[in-house]
Order: C-alpha cells, then structure tokens, then sequence
C-alpha cells in the first residue's frame, strides 16, 4: 500500500520547491518513519502549506501556543471498518521556511521545507524533540533521511 499524499496550499516561488517534489519527498518520509517504528504503513498525509499567521492561529488552536512555528502535527489511527494505514496531517510555515533556509550557509527554503516535512513524519511516528538529546536523535534521523533522498535523486535538493 503506498502513502496518499494530498497538498493543500500554495508554495511561494521564494521556496524553490514545487508541489510534485514535497509530495515525493514526503511520500519518502512517510515510508521511512513507518518503518522506524514498524508501523502499519502511513494510509494518507495531508500537508497543509501555511504562513506565518494561518502558522499562529494553528499553533494556538492544536497546542495551545502562541506565534508561528515550523511545524504542526495531526497524526489519526484507522477507525474500525477504514483499510488499514495511519492517517495525519503536517501544517507546514512555508514563511517560516523561507525565511530560515535563506540564512543558512549552504541550505536553501527548499532544503528547510523539506527539512520540516521530515521532521513533521518524524513527529507523527512518535519521535520526541522535547530533551536536548530527543532533539539531537530527530535531527540526525532527518537529515539521514534527506541524504538517502537526495542520492536517489541524485543531488536535486
């Protein structure tokens, strides 16, 4: 069974990334944390593409924090009678991305975006940033993941 990825949103052009290339690498990052913590496979993901202010209302209606964040996560186990498949959701700050991609050396809002899909898969497999070493242990899993990505596509993020 293979991931449905929908996307909802625009992508600025600023982010030099297009729609079809999240969905794959998303697809990718699905398929990866499922089998991190051999889970049933990922069913569907819907990845929400917002600003900086849908970013807030968001972050404040999910978790009860206040101001834009990178990203949210929405994760749903199957109802009895649906197929089989996890189900969730990623609300991914495209301004977000954007704005940090660009002041990194040698990164790009491409590269950030991606960078908030798979820590947003990350998430809704369960993985926890909230220790120092949580953190840690996300952040190489991640850019484990974009690394194999890119030798797939052969250098193109």
């Amino acid at each position: 069974m293979s991931v449905r990825i929908a996307i909802d949103g625009k992508l600025p052009a600023r982010a030099g990334l297009t729609a079809a290339a999240l969905r794959k690498a998303a697809e990718f990052f699905a398929d990866s944390s499922a089998r991190r913590i051999h889970s049933p496979p990922w069913r569907q993901v819907e990845v929400h593409l917002l600003g900086d202010a849908e970013s807030a209302a968001v972050n404040e209606e999910i978790m009860g924090h206040t101001g834009p964040t990178d990203v949210i996560t929405q994760r749903y186990d199957a109802i009895p009678g649906e197929p089989d498949g996890l189900v969730g959701e990623l609300f991914i700050n495209t301004d977000c991305a954007c704005r940090e991609g660009a002041k990194r050396p040698r990164w790009s809002p491409a590269r950030e975006l991606l960078l908030y899909a798979a820590h947003g898969m990350d998430h809704l497999s369960g993985a926890d940033d909230s220790t120092e070493a949580g953190y840690r242990r996300m952040r190489r899993r991640e850019l484990a993941w974009m690394s194999r990505l890119a030798k797939i596509q052969k250098g193109r993020i």
